[in-house]
């Protein structure tokens, strides 16, 4: 940023942007803390299950009484890690088959952490009507009161059937998180001034990141991660939903949705004034009527023929596939069960090691913001799935080889931070952004609503079968994400464009370079060199 643009910026940083924009992201933290906060507390739930189930022992090895008053000892596999203590199992707990108990356990567990994404994948559709219908601050006010009764569930998990209750609570919760990923990113943008559109736009990352250590510190067993107070822990975050609620009270409107959406001159110059101060809101007001006629030239452009049409076609498979690399790439197993993770690599405190994870993330997303901005999109992403390759198989073998080296639980233990930066690199931050510079207004919406359904439903994926596969592959779990990722590699290699600083014109070109004929090609050139000229 130049001078006389950094001059700018600073006159146009008002309170009321300020406030703005804090606000909005607030949707974002309530994103990452329902990311984390399930992580920290997974043994304290896991044992209230088995407790309401009735049917699942919390020790590992239970004396059951038959119907004969025989006394019959039992070995439940898989228990290990719920600590072992000899015990007498009430006759009240009443199983048959006591071999299948860690599999329901798992079952309620994996649909805990996973029903977060299943309401983010159903609302995510729903962003661009919601956001049109009511207006951006309209729609955040509303669909907080998902996040309040979601959160409120949790909270008083131990009123009724918990296992119950978290989980619709964790879907309720995911439904306001889908929408208020669309909704946030919708409002930001066009609240904020062209010179900070940047910098403001980097803060929904870094609003997760903080969601997410936050939950990880309160997660630890004496503050909130405890037995007493674990659904204080899960419902904490309907603070912030509450906080949001009253502050968007003093938000002004999108200035943008004002006049594009509505036509409504006056509010749109007044909502800018209050965003600008003493600014002269006529030339934003220009840029926008540009933007409307733009938009009105353009038609607009469904789901169906968003697939249908070949001009979208590979547009559309990078778009997709990115979310996927996001995803399917191992993060949020990480994110997800990174506890269960270093224990299993043999470390003392684990809990610490994730706050831990969570710093060097917080910080590392920091750091992308500059990184950016100064190099390629495409550079970037290939540069942080490559490290993340290395780091999983780097983390396989010193989860494999724990048992003959002691040390190796310090090569899993760097191995797993190294995932988190580099994932932070390039793969965390792009895919949110890189679908829109894919798309021009037309296609725009429902490309969004499509990568953001696809990045929910891998997210519900690695959140509901993470467990299982983690239980079946042992050591060699992150092997599946290795092979993954050099997929992803080779396609980001392959077919992901550069969009920095390339309009979509230009864009839209490199997908069609190798369907063009030699001279239309050439034509194509001369005709950007002489928009350039």
């Amino acid at each position: 940023m130049d001078g006389k643009s950094k001059m700018q910026a600073e006159k146009h940083l008002t309170g009321t942007l300020v406030l703005s924009v804090f606000t909005a992201v607030l949707g974002f933290f309530q994103y990452g803390y329902s990311l984390g906060v399930i992580n920290a507390p997974q043994k304290v739930i896991e044992a209230h299950y088995g407790r309401v189930l009735g049917a699942i022992p919390m020790v590992r090895h239970a004396t059951n009484t038959s119907r004969d008053n025989a006394a019959i000892t039992v070995t439940i596999p898989g228990t290990e890690a719920w600590g072992s203590s000899e015990g007498t199992l009430p006759p009240s707990a009443g199983f048959e088959d006591p071999a299948v108990s860690p599999h329901i356990l798992t079952m309620y567990w994996s649909l805990s952490v996973s029903m977060f994404a299943v309401g983010g994948m159903v609302s995510s559709f729903t962003v661009g009507w919601i956001g049109d219908r009511l207006g951006r601050v309209k729609a955040m006010l509303v669909v907080n009161v998902l996040s309040i009764a979601g959160n409120l569930l949790m909270g008083l998990a131990k009123l009724g059937p918990s296992h119950i209750l978290i989980i619709a609570g964790r879907a309720i919760t995911g439904l306001y998180c889908g929408l208020s990923s669309g909704l946030v990113p919708m409002y930001v943008s066009e609240v904020s001034p062209t010179a900070l559109r940047g910098a403001l736009g980097t803060l929904h990352q870094l609003a997760i990141v903080t969601g997410i250590l936050i939950s990880q510190v309160l997660g630890l067993d004496f503050l909130l991660g405890n037995d007493e107070l674990w659904p204080l822990l899960l419902g904490l975050s309907g603070v912030a939903a509450l906080l949001q609620f009253f502050l968007l009270l003093l938000c002004p409107e999108s200035p943008r949705y004002l006049y594009i959406k509505l036509g409504k001159v006056e509010e749109a110059k007044k909502s800018l004034k209050r965003l600008r101060g003493n600014c002269d809101p006529m030339k934003e007001i220009a840029e926008m009527e540009k933007e409307k006629q733009e938009a009105a030239s353009e038609k607009r452009v469904s789901i169906g023929q968003l697939f249908s049409s070949s001009k979208y076609r590979q547009a559309v498979i990078v778009a997709l596939m990115v979310q996927i690399s996001q995803q399917f790439s191992g993060i949020n197993a990480i994110f997800y069960y990174s506890t269960n993770i270093f224990e299993r690599a043999g470390v003392g405190q684990p809990v610490y090691a994730t706050i831990g994870v969570g710093v060097v993330n917080t910080v590392f997303t920091v750091i992308s913001v500059f990184l950016v901005e100064k190099a390629g999109r495409r550079s970037l992403f290939l540069a942080g799935l490559m490290g993340m390759l290395i780091s999983a198989v780097a983390m396989t073998v010193g989860l494999a080889l724990l048992s003959q080296f002691a040390w190796m639980s310090y090569v899993s233990m760097i191995a797993i931070f190294l995932f988190v930066i580099f994932f932070e690199v390039g793969p965390g931050p792009i895919p949110w952004f890189i679908v829109a510079e894919l798309f021009s207004q037309g296609p725009r919406p429902a490309a969004i609503a499509v990568a953001g359904f696809c990045n929910w439903a891998c997210n519900f994926i690695v959140g509901m079968c993470f467990q299982y596969i983690a239980d079946l592959c042992g050591p060699y779990v992150f092997v599946v994400f290795a092979v993954l990722l050099l997929v992803f590699f080779l396609f980001a290699y392959l077919k992901v464009p550069e969009t920095k600083g390339k309009s979509f014109e230009e864009i839209a070109a490199a997908f069609r370079r190798k369907k063009l004929p030699a001279k239309s090609m050439t034509e194509l050139e001369d005709l950007r060199g002489g928009e350039e000229a």
